[in-house]
């Protein structure tokens, strides 16, 4: 796994994992410390994460929110999106361009979300 970024962009590659969750939370809360306004987390080069990656994901998210500043998936590949939808972590987390794949996953079953509803 590899990190780089400063407090306001970090880019995450490799495999996010049991063995090197420490080292990424780590990284992830100084991050969080040290900036303003919304932490954007690019994963395009993200491989893969076990349950330990996905739970550093939510404890920075939850640092994020107890220093007042928000934490934004960008570029979340999609097989990991579908276990975000999964999960329905996708309705806790700020992810950019995830928008859609919940309905067309689920055959469109799902209520529509208050965005897409018309404003009468």
């Amino acid at each position: 796994m590899h990190i780089r970024g400063d407090h306001a962009e970090l880019v995450v590659g490799g495999r996010l994992d049991v063995r090197n969750a420490a080292d990424a939370r780590t990284v992830l809360h100084s991050a969080l410390d040290a900036g303003r306004g919304d932490l954007v987390l690019d994963l395009t080069e993200l491989d893969s994460w076990d349950a330990t990656g996905l739970g550093v994901i939510m404890g920075a998210h939850r640092r994020a929110g107890r220093t007042g500043r928000r934490l934004v998936l960008r570029g979340v590949p999609d097989r990991m999106q579908r276990l975000l939808v999964a999960t329905r972590l996708h309705r806790i987390l700020a992810i950019e361009g995830i928008e859609g794949i919940e309905s067309a996953q689920t055959g469109g079953i799902d209520a529509p979300s208050p965005q897409a509803l018309p404003r009468a």
